[in-house]
């Protein structure tokens, strides 16, 4: 023991000699220079000074005496000083929790010192067997709120040079030992000598932080990670439990009786039952996490770690690893955002055939969603223009701002929490609809941004799947045009061989045998033809002009007088309707879908076309009362490529109408029952909104030059 002694005492006067050259070192360097390499540097030789006022306390009194502890606390005061100086300067305030804390330690410092160079200076050494419980339970706190000013400091200066931020671990090791110390003499109800005598060893290795901050080296920044900066806090909450019972069992000890064993048992109880509840319960770990990322961190996402997983995410299965859930692109989109955002589910809403956004996909989302659930093209532009992430229980406690139009089924799914416009150049992909997480929440800015941002990303993905898609179909028309070649090559040998037949007509037309062969021959050669006519596809089509202004009456009255040898349509249109199209295409697209509703219509029954401005849009209606469709062939085959119900149909009309309005940032929308009828509506520009718009910039960028 007297060994130890000895050598705690040698360490000591090593850490005093240390630290006091560090001090005057520090003092003696230049202002402008040492300004440039530390936020506060006169504070930081401040700090090495109180710490060689500390040592020679523990060389003259031995390590944990109550005058060493006293002294601890004005090295405290000044270690503490120093840390809210350097990692909150003028411009990056401390927030209020933090200051509180701040406050508390330095007053608890402060009032250490008073009252115990109060006591020591009348009652001298007779003070010792009361003060020094009290100093030491001071020391406790101080060390304890020391390790969060820390943790909270290297997390809020990461703009700090690396050696700024090893003087705040030095603080932090200081502290953390003597914490442990402590605790531990609380738990066995006697010191740990030999660790209260290595103090000096642990105040000597922190010197050289004070010595490398005031040196022109490592200018890297240092960042606590997230999980580095959760298990702080663990740690620092089992700190908090261990004092807290070493607090009970003192005061049962000092009460008497068999208190103190109560005391550890409930203790215990109430340990094992805190943990059994954040295991067992999703909800309570949900709130755990909400209420560590409010109140301990600046930001609510690691951003780095947030936007790896969801890219991963995204990513999975991309190559052909992977299960089948991974290898559906819908479904983990609709995942990564809902993991982002801690939801437990989400449902992805897709462009449907028929008009309006339909369920695509779902991913953990619980019970069964309506086959009608659907968000129509009004809500869909809505959100296209104005970009708005809604927050679903803003909607249902009424209208607050821009009426959205969200459907009800939606808002009466109090499962819903947020619906997510996923935009890929100013063009709506899906929309993402979050299931409510275990511990709700109003959304806020940061929120939103994290949400827009991921939307963007999702929908780059989803738009590059529908361009491989789009790629996939472009070369099945590949092959329809080699194929429409090898039937040219036919029809021209046919060609040429009924013009060597119309030749020899005129030699032999008096030959009954020869026109006996030019029958068969000619009957052979209408047969092959009419073969190939069904094996040919509509002509494609070609590329589109530059889009107008279009005055609608005029080309809808071009395709009534066409139609006229077949049905007399009923038009009507609002006069002097214009939108911003290729007046070639829209005729093609009206005269198809007329086309379409004579040829599902019995000719006593009507077929009307309308044309009226509706939400900002030209809207254009195409409605027959024939046979209809289900809503599975709308859904699955209406716009397909290479599908139709016709004998002798080729499946491509309808797919190429739906390409021309959405290549005029069009829609078209599909209502239809079987037995009752069709309406087909054409949703494309309006010319006058597209003209204001076009002056608009003009006028901004005028204004800019």
């Amino acid at each position: 023991m007297a060994a130890l002694d000895g050598l705690s005492q040698m360490l000591s006067g090593l850490a005093f000699a240390g630290f006091a050259c560090v001090a005057l070192w520090l003092f003696l360097r230049p202002r402008v220079r040492m300004a440039a390499l530390i936020p506060a540097p006169r504070l930081l030789a401040l700090a090495a000074g109180s710490s060689a006022l500390w040592a020679a306390a523990m060389m003259a009194f031995t390590p944990g005496a109550p005058q060493a502890v006293l002294v601890q606390a004005l090295r405290d005061l000044a270690m503490l000083a120093w840390l809210g100086t350097t990692f909150w300067p003028p411009d990056a305030p401390m927030s209020r929790p933090l200051r509180l804390i701040l406050t508390m330690l330095w007053t608890i410092c402060v009032l250490t010192l008073l009252l115990g160079a109060a006591a020591f200076w009348r009652g001298g050494a007779a003070a010792e067997p009361w003060m020094g419980p009290t100093l030491t339970f001071a020391a406790m706190v101080v060390a304890t709120g020391g390790l969060v000013i820390v943790d909270a400091g290297t997390r809020h200066g990461a703009r700090l040079r690396m050696p700024v931020m090893a003087v705040a671990g030095g603080f932090a090791m200081l502290w953390a030992y003597q914490l442990n110390v402590e605790l531990i003499g609380a738990l066995t109800g006697k010191k740990a000598s030999t660790l209260i005598a290595l103090i000096p060893a642990v105040a000597l290795l922190t010197i050289p932080t004070y010595v490398v901050a005031a040196m022109d080296v490592g200018r890297e920044r240092m960042r606590l990670s997230r999980p580095a900066a959760t298990r702080t806090l663990v740690l620092l909450g089992v700190a908090a439990y261990l004092i807290l019972i070493a607090l009970t069992v003192a005061i049962a000890r000092a009460a008497g009786g068999d208190y103190a064993e109560l005391a550890q048992a409930i203790s215990l109880i109430a340990l094992l039952g805190a943990a059994a509840l954040m295991i067992a319960s999703a909800r309570s770990r949900a709130w755990l996490s909400v209420m560590i990322s409010k109140h301990f961190f600046e930001h609510r996402y690691d951003y780095r770690a947030e936007w790896m997983r969801f890219t991963a995410t995204l990513a999975q299965g991309a190559q052909g690893h992977g299960d089948g859930d991974d290898r559906n692109l819908y479904r983990r989109v609709a995942r990564a955002l809902a993991e982002l955002t801690g939801s437990p589910g989400a449902l992805l809403m897709t462009p449907g055939a028929g008009g309006g956004f339909r369920i695509a996909e779902q991913w953990h989302w619980p019970g069964d969603i309506a086959e009608d659930a659907t968000l129509s093209l009004r809500s869909a532009f809505m959100l296209q223009e104005t970009q708005h992430i809604v927050e679903l229980d803003a909607e249902r406690r009424g209208p607050e701002g821009q009426d959205l139009a969200i459907p009800a089924w939606l808002l009466a799914d109090n499962r819903a929490w947020v619906a997510v416009p996923l935009l890929h150049f100013q063009r709506m992909i899906a929309i993402a609809v979050l299931h409510r997480p275990a511990v709700s929440r109003a959304l806020d800015w940061e929120d939103l941004d994290v949400l827009r941002i991921a939307g963007q990303q999702a929908a780059s993905y989803i738009a590059e799947s529908q361009s491989q898609q789009a790629l996939s179909e472009a070369r099945r028309f590949d092959e329809f045009n080699r194929r429409f070649a090898f039937i040219m090559h036919d029809i021209k040998n046919l060609a040429s061989q009924i013009g060597l037949l119309a030749r020899n007509a005129e030699r032999h037309a008096d030959n009954p045998a020869f026109r006996a062969d030019m029958t068969q021959t000619l009957k052979i050669s209408a047969g092959r033809l009419s073969d190939l006519l069904v094996r040919l596809a509509p002509r494609g089509r070609g590329s589109s002009a530059e889009p107008g202004r279009v005055l609608i009456e005029p080309i809808l009255k071009e395709v009534a007088a066409e139609a006229r040898p077949r049905r007399e349509l009923f038009v009507g249109c609002q006069a002097g309707l214009a939108a911003w199209a290729d007046p070639d295409s829209l005729r093609r697209i009206v005269g198809h879908l007329v086309a379409n509703a004579i040829d599902a219509s019995n000719a006593d029954l009507p077929v009307q076309v309308v044309a009226v401005v509706e939400r900002g849009r030209v809207r254009i209606d195409v409605i027959d009362q024939g046979c209809g469709m289900t809503r599975e062939f709308i859904r699955d085959e209406l716009f397909k490529p290479f599908a139709s119900t016709k004998d002798n149909g080729f499946g491509l009309g309808a797919f190429e109408a739906l390409q021309l309005v959405e290549a005029m940032n069009g829609a078209i929308e599909v209502v239809s029952e079987p037995g009752k009828g069709s309406n087909f509506t054409l949703w494309l520009p309006l010319a006058d909104a597209h003209d204001g718009a076009a002056m608009d910039a003009q006028m901004m960028k005028a204004g800019r030059t």
